[in-house]
């Protein structure tokens, strides 16, 4: 898979194409000045990550696999909890702890869409731990 990130300039894909035929944890595909999308495959019993953006809401959606998704309003209170799969889609309001778990057997493959972006121009992360790391720094 082409690992270019097209900010900044007028780009037209395939989303669905483009989300089931990567392989790696995440890679920013469009990074411009208000918003960003990244294509993730969240391995069998992976998980994104738990997380909370204060400052901007974000859209999933899932092309291929299942998962469950947990939000809520503190990180030790995610009292929200849906199923998901092909052809969902997820909103997660800016302040919402959130966090999405492979419960399938092959590899999850969403995408997501940042405004503002959340990842420097370019981020490629092969594994969770790769991007555990770089957002410890």
């Amino acid at each position: 898979m082409d690992t270019n990130d097209y900010g900044g300039q007028p780009y037209v894909v395939n989303i669905e194409e483009l989300t089931v035929e990567n392989d790696k944890f995440r890679v920013a595909k469009w990074t411009g000045t208000n918003m960003q999308m990244t294509v993730m495959a969240i391995p069998t019993g992976g998980e994104v990550g738990l997380e909370v953006h204060n400052d901007h809401d974000q859209f999933l959606r899932i092309e291929e696999g299942t998962a469950k998704v947990v939000m809520g309003s503190a990180e030790d209170d995610l009292s929200f909890e849906k199923q998901a799969e092909d052809d969902f889609a997820i909103f997660v309001p800016a302040g919402t702890w959130h966090n999405i778990i492979n419960t399938g057997d092959g590899a999850l493959k969403l995408y997501s869409i940042y405004a503002p972006a959340e990842h420097p121009k370019g981020t490629i992360h092969e594994t969770f731990e790769e991007s555990e790391a770089d957002h410890n720094h």
